[in-house]
């Protein structure tokens, strides 16, 4: 049985034993709008979100702000083209030969102002790489920085792996004593780099 098929059939028996159903709530509240979505942006992501964000210039070298923002980076990651790395995700045999990698760079598509996020889809063979690194730098043009969720979903375009995610900070947690941790489940640190 093929995966689709599989998720018909539970979907299917979901909706056959539904007792109650309820009405679509109504969505045509007004959304939230900023003047100025890249300026929200950078403001969001570098209080509420913990990244860092980095304004390329006319004539800035990618790799270079790369490694100003990781100067003891030894092993970064990327398929990104004109970035230099040394792990291509796309060349690997499996996700674990990234295992150990300090600084991931991957493309985000979509930039959402009211809470930082990114969305980053897979547009690489092994998805471990934004995830398995130590630092996490995403790379997005300002021209698709928008103002809420609603419109940031409007412009995804899911990739042909069928995955995507929205990220917009450092992984962290503070169910263990009530203290702040970083790097919990994943990196412990974003940098987001606006071009």
């Amino acid at each position: 049985m093929n995966p689709n098929q599989t998720k018909d059939t539970i979907l299917g028996n979901l909706r056959r034993n539904v007792r109650e159903t309820y009405e679509k709530p109504d969505l045509s509240f007004a959304k939230l709008e900023y003047q100025d979505a890249v300026a929200a942006f950078i403001h969001t992501a570098t209080t509420a979100a913990g990244a860092s964000v980095i304004e390329m210039k006319e004539g800035d070298d990618i790799n270079d702000l790369i490694h100003s923002a990781y100067p003891n980076a030894r092993t970064i990651a990327s398929n990104v083209e004109g970035v230099k790395a040394d792990r291509n995700p796309d060349k690997v045999e499996k996700p674990q030969q990234l295992d150990g990698t300090d600084v991931s760079v991957v493309l985000g598509t979509v930039a959402c102002a009211e809470n930082a996020c990114v969305w980053i889809p897979q547009t690489m063979k092994e998805r471990a790489v934004c995830f398995i690194c130590e630092y996490l730098v995403i790379i997005v043009d300002r021209k698709n920085i928008v103002s809420n969720m609603h419109e940031a979903y409007a412009r995804i375009e899911m990739p042909e792996s069928g995955f995507g995610a929205f990220i917009s900070g450092p992984s962290k947690t503070a169910d263990i004593e009530q203290a702040l941790v970083y790097g919990a489940q994943s990196f412990c640190g974003v940098t987001i780099i606006l071009r």
